[in-house]
């Protein structure tokens, strides 16, 4: 018999809708790659070479989760990575498969990945945990550790700072996701907690945002 869907959390519900509601504009409005700062794209590429180094001949697969339009996955795709994506949001997944047709993007849950154990080499989580309770984190990152091959890597991409955070509007359209932000040191705790080496932490300040921080973590199983 199978089983019946679990039900989406409440917090997934507002963030798939939200994001299915900015996906046009997000797309549109978010750099790509290309146009990141310095730092950041050297962390994608360290990640990329790491990944390309040490998962062996073939490489298993890499997930983007938390995907959005796909720009990331494609920019990771060109650095040699066999990239997929994986978003909660049906309009965002919609978008990365019109631009990217020659990618695979499927619509999920980044903590309830439908994956065997340790069928990736590689895992992106790009500013794509915030919208998760701090409470959940560490279910999270086990869901992470579990579908990653042994020494398979992470890159961690995210904002930090304390409480909670609930814009009420985004990218020109109402939204009712809310932003968890943790502090850097809580994120490295919690994702060494769920099994993880931390290889790697770059803390970045913007000068538009002084109430929040921005992190980068590159860790391996």
């Amino acid at each position: 018999m199978t089983e019946p869907a679990r039900p989406a959390a409440a917090h997934l519900v507002s963030v798939r809708r939200s994001y299915d509601t900015v996906a046009a504009d997000y797309a549109r409005l978010v750099v790509p790659p290309a146009g990141m700062d310095p730092l950041s794209r050297a962390m994608l590429a360290a990640f990329a070479e790491l990944v390309r180094e040490s998962g062996g001949a073939p490489l298993r697969p890499v997930a983007d989760l938390g995907c959005g339009p796909g720009k990331v996955t494609a920019h990771l795709a060109a650095l040699g990575l066999p990239a997929f994506g994986v978003d909660v949001s049906g309009e965002m997944v919609a978008l990365a498969r019109r631009s990217h047709p020659e990618l695979r993007f499927q619509q999920g849950e980044m903590a309830a990945l439908d994956l065997p154990d340790g069928a990736l080499s590689g895992i992106l989580a790009w500013y794509s945990v915030h919208h998760t309770p701090a409470a959940e984190l560490p279910a999270l990152f086990a869901e992470f550790h579990r579908v990653l091959a042994p020494g398979g890597h992470l890159l961690l991409g995210g904002h930090t700072g304390d409480g909670e955070s609930r814009p009420g509007s985004a990218y020109g359209h109402p939204v009712s996701y809310t932003s968890y932000l943790v502090p850097g040191d809580r994120l490295v705790e919690l994702v060494t907690g769920a099994g993880f080496t931390v290889t790697t932490r770059l803390d970045q300040g913007r000068p538009e945002r002084p109430d929040r921080g921005y992190v980068s973590l590159l860790a391996h199983a």
